[in-house]
């Protein structure tokens, strides 16, 4: 049996992460998550019995330790992390700690076993694009947020274990990710939530900023097809969609989807933390997909008919 550890997997992708893991009953997944930022609603359901969930932080060596000592796994992915532009604005101390959290992975991974470990980093370390599509190899990491440079951080620790004790790693880096699961305190979940209530959607600055948007099935299924075909071993991944739309025009698009009467106003920008484009490199992911990736209308509607799961809490 393959033991994998998934750290922060009461957050929105880790979860959808370990159920998949635990869909395959070679697979033992154990969960953790200080529930910090997660919801333990996500956490897949305990009737898999391939599946375990322990609540504990990642970044206190002695929680973590003893689990990783108990269970000796194979693979670890470390997507634990204080997440949400504003929260990680707000608190930046919080996220600095995580820098903790991964050496705490690290150092036990090396001394418990683990064969490769699959960090989530963040398009945030590529800070205001220099270059575009931004590319894995190419494209400068030049944020100065504390949540782009942990991610940055965490990027120079899995590549110096890897040369000092030859601990494999991936590192992806995720772009803007979706689906019905997601928290309400994000982009898609709260003009979401604010179309099917007809209320005001609320736009910082002029809403020219672009993002680009991946359904969360996509980012699973690369990830995964990563991890069971040993792609990108040792490299870096950027993990989203490569069609690049306004801010405002995701607003556009949300009321047309919901038959909604809401009406766009808009805020004063951000200080900080709201970068002008985001547009991935994906022809890594690609080669991990081998399919088309769902275009963004087609996911709102899959989030519409799934039922939205946290967007009404």
């Amino acid at each position: 049996m393959c033991k994998i550890l998934v750290t922060g997997g009461a957050g929105f992708i880790a979860s959808e992460l370990a159920k998949k893991l635990s869909d395959k009953p070679e697979n033992f997944v154990v969960i953790v998550d200080n529930l910090l930022t997660g919801n333990i609603k996500k956490v897949p359901s305990s009737s898999h019995k391939n599946i375990k969930f322990i609540k504990a932080d990642v970044n206190n060596y002695k929680e973590i330790a003893e689990i990783m000592f108990s269970y000796k796994f194979d693979y670890v992915f470390h997507y634990a992390a204080v997440v949400g532009v504003i929260r990680t604005l707000q608190h930046p101390i919080s996220v600095l700690e995580d820098i903790e959290g991964i050496k705490n992975i690290l150092n036990l991974s090396k001394n418990t076993g683990v064969k490769r470990i699959y960090y989530s980093s963040s398009s945030e370390v590529y800070g205001e694009p220099v270059e575009l599509p931004q590319n894995e190899n190419t494209t400068p990491l030049n944020s100065r947020l504390p949540y782009a440079i942990v991610k940055n951080v965490g990027e120079a620790f899995m590549r110096s274990y890897f040369q000092e004790y030859g601990l494999e790693y991936t590192i992806f880096r995720f772009f803007n990710t979706y689906g019905s699961k997601q928290s309400k305190n994000f982009v898609i979940s709260k003009f979401m939530i604010s179309a099917l209530k007809n209320e005001d959607i609320s736009i910082y600055g002029d809403g020219m900023q672009t993002r680009t948007f991946c359904y969360i099935d996509d980012n699973i299924d690369a990830c995964l097809n990563s991890f069971y075909n040993n792609l990108y071993v040792n490299d870096v991944v950027n993990i989203g969609s490569s069609d690049e739309i306004t801010i405002l025009d995701l607003a556009r698009k949300i009321i047309d989807v919901t038959n909604s009467n809401s009406k766009i106003i808009f805020c004063p920008p951000l200080e900080e933390g709201d970068m002008t484009r985001r547009q991935p490199d994906v022809s890594k992911m690609d080669q991990l997909l081998l399919k088309p990736t769902l275009k963004l209308e087609d996911g709102l509607k899959k989030i519409l008919k799934d039922g939205l799961f946290e967007l009404t809490i």
